[in-house]
């Protein structure tokens, strides 16, 4: 893929940028601009999701991008209520009807939802639907190890990504060991957790001034050498490459931990416990 953006390579062969573009509210063609905006400034890693309900939006942001389609790599996700088998597989060619593309690069159960125990079913659809080629590359949202292992005991087969809550207050450093472990892509969602409360937290803020960069680029650049994908959001064409670009500098390894001495054990924005919490 033409761009400035590093790749990192899944289990499965399949690359994927180091950065993505999260696009979570943008919706309609207001949505679709920003998303358009997005990928013409460098970004090959959109990420989308059913309950979203802006595949339409991502889809039309490639259709007007001068950008190839096989240059990009396009995410979406499985909603909860759709995780018995034949639902899922018909969710899945729903979604890519949504967004009028062919296949998705990367799709992804969006949460286990235990209490419903349906996520193996899900995930053997999302497997059956990589061999009938709706699907290049195939993981999971929010898995606890639990769920992964029991994912591998019933189909042989381990997702290529985890996409779980992670930020400088949240820094779910087991898990991810755990990833590493089993050759997982972590790849984080809400990146910069509330950018008001990161924007303003001193030790960001003095290790951004030390490198002349934004809290945000550094706390981007934290992810990158955590090893994780994040996958920002934003509607400002300037917010949106500043994000982007956070290869030309390194955080020294005081300034790792001191960025991961922000975390603590009840870090979660909005207390959604895999274990526990149930998505549509």
């Amino acid at each position: 893929m033409s761009s400035s953006i590093p790749e990192i390579t899944l289990n499965d062969g399949i690359s994927l940028p180091a950065v993505g573009f999260g696009t979570y509210r943008l919706n309609g063609n207001d949505g679709a601009a920003s998303i358009q905006s997005a990928i013409d400034s460098g970004y090959r890693l959109v990420d989308t999701a059913y309950n979203y309900e802006n595949e339409g939006a991502v889809g039309e942001a490639v259709r007007r991008s001068s950008v190839p389609r096989d240059e990009l790599r396009i995410t979406s996700k499985l909603p909860g209520r759709y995780h018995e088998y034949d639902k899922a597989f018909t969710s899945i060619q729903e979604s890519l009807y949504r967004a009028g593309l062919e296949y998705y690069d990367l799709y992804l159960i969006h949460w286990p939802n235990p209490k419903q125990d349906m996520y193996v079913e899900a995930w053997q659809a999302l497997i059956d639907a990589k061999q009938s080629g709706l699907i290049r590359s195939i993981g999971v949202c929010n898995f606890l190890p639990e769920h992964l292992e029991r994912l591998e005991k019933e189909t042989g087969i381990l997702p290529s990504i985890n996409q779980i809550e992670l930020h400088p207050f949240f820094n779910q450093q087991d898990q991810m060991a755990y990833h590493k472990e089993k050759g997982i892509q972590t790849e984080s969602w809400s990146p910069l957790a509330r950018v008001t409360n990161i924007l303003g937290n001193e030790v960001l803020q003095e290790i951004a001034s030390r490198h002349e960069k934004s809290v945000s680029q550094v706390v981007l650049r934290w992810h990158h050498q955590l090893g994780t994908i994040p996958i920002p959001k934003s509607s400002s064409p300037e917010r949106q490459r500043e994000n982007k670009n956070i290869f030309d500098f390194s955080l020294e390894k005081e300034e790792m931990r001191m960025i991961n001495e922000i975390s603590r054990e009840d870090g979660r924005l909005n207390n959604q416990h895999p274990a526990t919490y149930e998505e549509f």
